[in-house]
């Protein structure tokens, strides 16, 4: 099993950390999104991904290469053929509800301050306007995570049990304090966060760890 990766793409990140949890072990491909490389769009990792973007899981199923992309689709198969340890709860209003948190980060927020996004406002309104732009993305976003966890969660963020709604969200604070969120308006998201980053698994995919990754990776 390979993954094609980025050491601070957030989605790669996911599907990481649900790895390492489930100690499934695999090869770490590089892919250096970074604006200075864009190794994706090479002409051939068009045939790894069609839309040029990490991460993607590489495998032999019944003698052929197979291939699955978006980090949503590529946790919950590997949720499928290995449910335990378990990431997903049996309850069905509870896994909805890890479910309805997993997708305001994955569509409500990451989608808009991703690299490609970020790009495009740049050479549309320069770096500054960029950040403003991902900030407030960010900022809009940690709202209604906040909400959610306050809610819904309890030593995790749904309910006690380490969820894929933790997998999520542990990525989305790290983007949230890159581009200046203040966190301190969110304690509950915090407190949840910084627990489930204790986990060995959590510590095994956190981008310094990558292969990857510079030396000084905060820079």
């Amino acid at each position: 099993m390979r993954l094609y990766s980025y050491w601070r793409s957030s989605a790669s990140w996911r599907v990481r950390i649900v790895l390492a949890y489930k100690k499934i072990n695999y090869e770490y491909v590089p892919v250096n999104i970074s604006p200075s490389h864009s190794a994706q769009h090479e002409p051939s990792y068009a045939e790894v991904n069609a839309l040029r973007q990490v991460p993607v899981l590489e495998w032999s199923h019944r003698g052929e290469l197979t291939r699955l992309t978006q980090s949503v689709a590529i946790t919950e198969h590997l949720e499928a053929i290995h449910p335990s340890p378990q990431l997903l709860p049996d309850e069905p209003l509870k896994r909805a509800r890890v479910r309805e948190l997993l997708e305001i980060i994955n569509s409500g927020v990451q989608p808009l301050q991703n690299t490609a996004v970020l790009n495009c406002i740049k050479k549309l309104t320069g770096d500054d306007m960029a950040i403003d732009w991902a900030r407030g993305v960010n900022e809009h976003g940690m709202l209604a995570i906040e909400r959610h966890v306050s809610t819904f969660g309890g030593r995790y963020a749904v309910g006690d049990a380490l969820s894929m709604a933790d997998v999520f969200l542990v990525p989305q604070l790290y983007n949230a304090a890159r581009f200046g969120v203040d966190l301190t308006r969110f304690p509950r998201s915090v407190d949840i966060a910084a627990r489930a980053s204790e986990l060995p698994a959590f510590v095994a995919a956190h981008p310094d760890a990558q292969q990857d990754a510079p030396a000084k990776a905060s820079t």
